[in-house]
């Protein structure tokens, strides 16, 4: 007859862990969002999941991007983060598994004569080798498992929250950039009305020496000369202050022709947003990915808080070799084993263990309404965008057509003073008038396509490249 071994006999136990999971099954939640955009917008035809290096259209915005991916410091640390939650995944999935150590140990002892029953000293010696495992646990009830599986969820959520970073911090570049082109379109217009108002000035200076302008109207003249030299400094510190910021997400210093010397109306693209369904694209986001693992990674807990009510059964086993000599070490009949289960079962505990899973219960509840505000808010963001997208287009033809009827009307006042038909101070007001109309004209236009950045944004910034 054939007797089994003791590794045969242990096989059906190391078959059953694992085998039973108290986690709750996991089921995707109902989107608490309407199924409909609130507002119909005209967009353009690039697809939502476009890439960044195909959105931006400026060929210096991507070397731009492409340096800050390089070097911005958060997003470093955001990609360390998740170096680390994978790590500590890989401790907590290692613990399913038994660890099996080898060692090998000599002692020697001498015992005096006084003490020794012989009469005469004598010394002992002993040698050892041995493979063991140590207090591995048997998981019958999913405990280490279910660990195991918040362990990485936690580190699949910092890897959602990594590409919410990237696409954050994709867009504030982009912004940053924009608003850099934009203060210098307002730096340049500055600059021109100093000019002509020094004209002005100059011309009034000369018409007041020879009697034919009051002082009064010299005066006037002075003020919006060194109101223009004031937004001229203004916008020159402004610049200034672009530069640094852009510098410190860039994560090093730009060169200089990287820099826009303008803004563009066409930096990025605009993106078609499908009319139905945005759950089914929001739930895509990283944001709301990241709070799903989370969502996900509380639930595991909750499996691992349901395990503790149950036994726990541990083994420590070993196996080798012992000899009183070291030549005899592996010799026959030196073989030495040990074989040590355990099981603990929790009886009282005052109530600890029901707590915990209280604790775990309530944090996926808190979970939940996190990745459901999460989802809310996401959708509240999209229909800012697009509400926001709904009017650009008047405001824009408005604001061109209010930019060109003061320039009209500016031109018109300065030629009629030239002639002597109409006094300095409307040809004045024409050109404060012009000079605001102007600067809206810029902001509008920097509004523009911010708002197609931000759209990206909320959209969750396609394929991240």
């Amino acid at each position: 007859m054939i007797r089994p071994s003791r590794l045969t006999l242990l096989l059906p136990a190391l078959l059953l862990a694992g085998c039973v999971n108290l986690a709750p099954d996991y089921q995707q939640p109902q989107a608490p969002i309407p199924q409909q955009w609130p507002a119909s917008a005209e967009l353009g035809s690039a697809s939502v999941q476009i890439g960044w290096q195909a959105f931006f259209l400026d060929a210096r915005l991507q070397q731009v991007i492409e340096q800050t991916l390089a070097n911005n410091r958060d997003l470093r640390v955001a990609a360390l983060n998740v170096e680390k939650a994978r790590a500590l995944y890989r401790v907590q999935r290692a613990e399913q598994l038994p660890t099996i150590s080898a060692g090998v140990s000599g002692s020697h002892s001498r015992t005096p004569s006084s003490l020794s029953g012989t009469g005469s000293a004598s010394t002992t010696h002993q040698y050892s080798a041995a493979l063991g495992l140590s207090s591995y646990e048997l998981d019958l009830f999913g405990r280490i498992r279910n660990l195991s599986d918040a362990a990485l969820e936690d580190y699949l959520a910092l890897e959602e929250t990594q590409r919410s970073t990237q696409i954050s911090l994709l867009a504030e570049v982009a912004n940053a950039w924009l608003t850099l082109a934009a203060d210098r379109d307002l730096l340049k217009l500055a600059e021109e009305t100093l000019t002509s108002q020094q004209a002005s000035y100059q011309l009034q200076q000369r018409s007041h020496a020879l009697g034919n302008a009051s002082g009064l109207t010299l005066v006037q003249a002075q003020t919006t000369v060194e109101s223009a030299r004031v937004d001229v400094a203004t916008y020159q510190s402004q610049v200034q202050q672009d530069i640094n910021a852009l510098n410190l997400l860039a994560g090093s210093q730009l060169a200089d022709d990287l820099l826009p010397s303008g803004l563009n109306e066409n930096s990025a693209e605009l993106l078609d947003v499908p009319a139905g369904l945005p759950s089914s694209l929001l739930q895509q986001r990283p944001d709301v990915l990241a709070a799903e693992h989370d969502l996900k990674s509380s639930t595991a807990d909750i499996g691992a808080a349901r395990a503790a009510f149950f036994p726990r059964i541990s083994l420590t086993a070993g196996a080798g070799s012992s000899s009183a000599a070291l030549s005899g070490l592996f010799s026959g009949g030196s073989g030495a084993w040990n074989f040590a289960p355990s099981i603990s079962l929790p009886i009282f505990d005052a109530g600890a263990n029901r707590a915990n899973l209280q604790v775990a219960e309530h944090e996926r509840d808190i979970q939940l309404a996190t990745y459901e505000k999460t989802l809310q808010g996401a959708f509240r963001e999209v229909a800012d965008v697009l509400a926001e997208r709904g009017t650009l287009r008047q405001r824009m033809d408005a604001q061109r057509a209010l930019t060109d009827a003061t320039a009209k009307s500016y031109q018109l006042a300065d030629a009629l003073y030239r002639n002597g038909a109409s006094s300095y101070l409307d040809a004045l007001d024409s050109q404060r008038q012009l000079y605001t109309a102007s600067q809206a004209l810029i902001s509008l236009q920097l509004t523009e396509q911010s708002n197609r950045i931000a759209l990206y944004r909320v959209l969750g910034g396609g394929i991240a490249e």
